[in-house]
Formats: structure tokens, sequence, C-alpha cells
């Protein structure tokens, strides 16, 4: 009797562990991230008659969408153009958000008989609770056909003429078509990681430099010691970067200009105007801010006022802004001593830095608060009409992981919605 007829005799009577055993799913398009843009790329292609898995290392799906919008998921906007987006070109987002519209998500909310109201500047939220979003692309999927896994981490990925091969922790997949939907490095506390964009430079695609985006900003210790013990209060203001900064055409066609909310934090600023712009802003980047957006507060009142005193001045303040904010930015804004009658010139260079203060942020509060990535997959690596790589045939990239970020108010859940939507036609 030879040794290789016992050898194999005994791998017929005992054969290996089933955790030893290499055994591969074969699937036609597997999805990495169950989030907003992999579900609707899944529910798409599922559609299609398409063997469609999602996998997400989270332990459920959508951990993002069931966090915002203060928990009520800020789904769309009225208003959603490429003009609300950033991008180092800012026409790709065009083709995408005109397949699938904010009117394609209203109709797809409806149609499952969710509520929602619009909130300000044509943001739509869900009544009730974010919950109803997820619900509802869970049930679109299992209608498709879709499985979706969670728990699932991520080895190795690699392609080669019949598709993508991913060894996962459970187990080894093979794949025609990959879709990358991993998000972006925002709020690592609920599981965000770089995996989308290791992925990209993997595959040699290149990756536009990533910074936190929709994030409180931080001011410098001079600023805080001055400012920050007004921590909690705010008012409207219009925050817009500092015309000696701006570079036309610089991720997108026009300098912005947010008209909303301030507030003062412990740290620096926060509220709508400073997420906003908070987009926008780089290391040295001036910020500067009207505190009386479209009103003369103080020039046409007091130049013809026979009183010009530092109080007087503090009373008309107060109309625009929260006492405590006045009387503080006046006292730091008047030369020491404070003389008792102020010049027409004065008054006039008061009112002229009232509509624009100028900040220099010292930085911001970092990804663990950012709610998007900036950056991420370049835009002329991938096909605008299907997300697909340009080098790579049926490897898809969707979503945050891509280079087009959005406004505050929906914008981004809108991108991530038509991109999902792009690739699941065609995955």
């Amino acid at each position: 009797m030879t040794y290789g007829f016992v050898l194999t005799l005994m791998k017929l009577l005992f054969p290996f562990p089933s955790h030893k055993r290499i055994i591969m799913r074969r699937i036609d398009v597997l999805i990495l991230g169950a989030g907003a843009a992999g579900l609707m790329c899944a529910m798409e292609a599922g559609r299609r008659g398409r063997k469609v898995l999602v996998v997400d290392h989270a332990d459920r799906v959508g951990k993002k969408i069931l966090i915002s919008g203060g928990g009520r998921c800020n789904f769309t906007n009225l208003h959603c153009t490429a003009e609300n987006f950033l991008s180092e070109n800012p026409h790709f987002s065009r083709s995408a958000l005109a397949r699938f519209t904010s009117a394609d998500m209203i109709a797809l909310v409806e149609r499952h008989g969710i509520a929602y109201h619009e909130k300000t500047l044509g943001q739509l939220f869900c009544d009730r609770t974010a919950r109803d979003m997820t619900d509802l692309l869970e049930r679109e999927c299992a209608e498709a056909g879709v499985q979706i896994e969670v728990g699932v981490s991520i080895g190795s990925v690699r392609h080669g003429e019949q598709g993508f091969t991913v060894e996962t922790s459970g187990g080894l997949l093979a794949a025609s078509s990959l879709v990358v939907a991993t998000g972006g490095l925002s709020i690592p506390k609920i599981g965000a990681t770089g995996l989308g964009y290791d992925l990209a430079r993997q595959f040699g695609l290149r990756i536009v430099e990533c910074r936190p985006g929709l994030v409180p900003i931080a001011f410098d210790n001079a600023d805080q010691e001055q400012w920050c013990d007004l921590s909690g209060t705010s008012t409207e203001v219009v925050a817009r970067l500092g015309t000696d900064k701006w570079k036309p055409n610089s991720h997108t066609r026009r300098s912005p200009n947010f008209r909303e909310k301030l507030l003062i934090t412990h740290r620096g600023l926060s509220g709508p105007a400073a997420l906003q712009i908070s987009s926008f802003l780089t290391l040295g980047t001036t910020l500067e801010i009207d505190l009386a957006p479209g009103r003369q507060i103080l020039h046409p009142n007091l130049l013809q006022n026979t009183s010009r005193e530092a109080s007087a001045l503090l009373i008309a303040l107060r109309a625009v802004l929260p006492a405590r904010w006045a009387e503080r930015w006046l006292r730091l804004s008047l030369s020491e001593p404070v003389p008792r009658q102020l010049s027409n010139a004065a008054i006039a260079a008061l009112e002229a830095r009232l509509h624009a203060w100028q900040v220099i942020p010292a930085g911001n509060e970092g990804y663990i608060k950012a709610e998007v990535t900036v950056g991420g997959v370049a835009t002329d690596e991938l096909d605008p009409r299907t997300l697909g790589s340009r080098k790579i045939p049926k490897l898809f990239f969707i979503g945050e992981v891509v280079d087009v970020t959005g406004w505050l108010g929906g914008y981004n859940f809108q991108w991530a919605w038509a991109s999902g939507f792009c690739a699941g036609q065609i995955c």
C-alpha cells in the first residue's frame, strides 16, 4: 500500500475541518458599504436581475443615515443642482443628478408612505425618524432579491480576467462587478475608514487630497480667550471666504456666500453658516463674516445723531446681535482709551468692520465632528454617467468616496442616491 493511497484514504475518511476549506461564493455584483449609495445601487442592480451582495463591516445598515438630520434624515433638497457641490471638476455631478433627481427621491419616499416636511431652504426631513429611510432601503433591496451581510470585514481585493476576488471575514467572494460605496473618513466612531481610498490607489486611481468638511471651526488661543466665554450665543450672518483668498474655479465656479445662523462654541464657531463655509476653508484662509447682513446699523443712524458715544453704538448693535455679543464686539473694535465722542470716520469704519469681521481659523474639529469628507477619488478617473472606472472594467466608486461634496442641507444624500442609481443601471 503506497503512501499516496494512504493519504487519499485518510482525506476521505477524515476530511479537513470546514474552516480550512476554501469555499468561494460567486455573485454578479459585490457592493462594499451598506450606506445610502450602496443600498440604492444594490436595489437598482437587483431589479435588473443581477445577483447582488452588499457587505459592511458595521453591525447594521445605514448607520450614518440613522444619525443624520438630528435623527430624522435630511434625505434631499428641493433645489439640488451641480452648483451645490464642491469638486475638482464642478460639472462632474451634473449627469448623475439629472438622471436621478430630488423629485425621483421624493416619489420613492411617498410610495412608501413616509411622511416628511420642508424645514428651511428646501431641506426635506422625515417627520418621524431616520429609521423610516433605512427601512425603505432594506425593503426595496429585499424585493429586488439583494443579499445584505453586516459585520463583514474586507481583506484583500484582486482583479483578473474573470472579475474580482475578495477575501472577507465571511469567506471568499468572486464577482464580475465591484462597487465601492465605503464612504469617507468622517465620523470614525460609527466605523468610517479609508478603505475606499486604499482600493482606489491599489488600482491606480488618483485621489484628490481629503479634508474634513461641514465641520465646526476652531479658533486660535487668542480668539478663544476673546470669544469663547460667549459659547451658546448665535445670530444670523453671511459667511464667505476673504476676497484675497478666493481662487476662481477652485472646487466650485463661484465664491460661496452662506446666509444662515452662526453659533459661538467653547472652541470656535459652529452652526449652519460655519459648517457650510468650513468645506471651502484651507489652512491660512481668511473667513469673512457679515454680522448684520442687508442692514446698515451704525452709519445712517449715528452720523446724523448728536450723540456719538459708545453707549449709543451699543444700543444700535443690540438691534442685530445678542446683547453680550454686541458688547464684546464693540469693546474689541474700539481703540483704548475709548474717545468720548466718535468721529464720522470712526463710526463709518465700525460699520464696515461689522459687515466684514475677519477671522483666520486655527483649524477645525476634524473628522470626529465632520459630517462629510471633502476630496476623494478623482472625477477624471470615472465616467460621469456610470461612476465606473476608466481604467478597470466593472469597477465603480459611488457616494462620499468620490471627490463630490455637497453643501449642508440634504445635498450629500441626493448625491448618494444619484450616484448609486447610475452605477446600479450598469454594474
